[in-house]
């Protein structure tokens, strides 16, 4: 009976290493839905996305010291993002009902972000492996594991949501 406690504990990584594809599927869909134009759920998420990016920038100047392009890496992410959630906002398809505002965010940049995050996901895991394996003692393996990078795709990710969530309540502040 103790025995099965710790094989559901050494099997959890395992599960959730298996549900990150179900989780990107599912990231996807969601991100294409058509969604009405709520003003304060779009400020709370833009609330949310602003503390996001300080701490995502804090966090990233704390890295710098460790692989020493982090910084720069993440806030050219932050700027590539932000230029994306502007593309993002013009291919949005808007839907003005009496009632509401309805948007449908396009497909095709969707799931360019959420190729972009598997893919790093993927190369990341690979990455870091291979510096584990052959890492030399006066490096770190931090850097060598590729971070600066990831963080970087992180940061397109959410320089395109605050964005192209600014962009949403501006467009919803004009309309009301």
């Amino acid at each position: 009976m103790p025995l099965l406690p710790l094989v559901l504990i050494l099997l959890a990584p395992l599960v959730i290493v298996l549900m990150i594809p179900f989780s990107l599927l599912l990231r996807y869909r969601a991100g294409t839905a058509r969604r009405p134009g709520r003003r304060w759920a779009v400020l709370i998420n833009l609330g949310a996305l602003t503390l996001s990016c300080g701490f995502f920038v804090w966090i990233a100047a704390l890295t710098n010291f460790w692989a020493p392009p982090a910084f720069a890496y993440s806030l050219l992410g932050l700027l590539a993002g932000a230029v994306l959630g502007v593309l993002g906002l013009f291919l949005t398809r808007w839907e003005e009902t009496p009632r509401a505002l309805h948007y449908t965010p396009n497909r095709w940049l969707i799931l360019f972000l959420t190729a972009a995050v598997a893919l790093r996901l993927a190369y990341g895991l690979w990455r870091a492996w291979h510096a584990w394996v052959t890492r030399t003692a006066d490096s770190s393996w931090l850097a060598a594991a590729g971070v600066a990078g990831s963080m970087a795709v992180g940061a397109v990710v959410l320089g395109y949501y605050l964005a192209y969530t600014a962009g949403i309540y501006r467009r919803l502040r004009r309309r009301s």
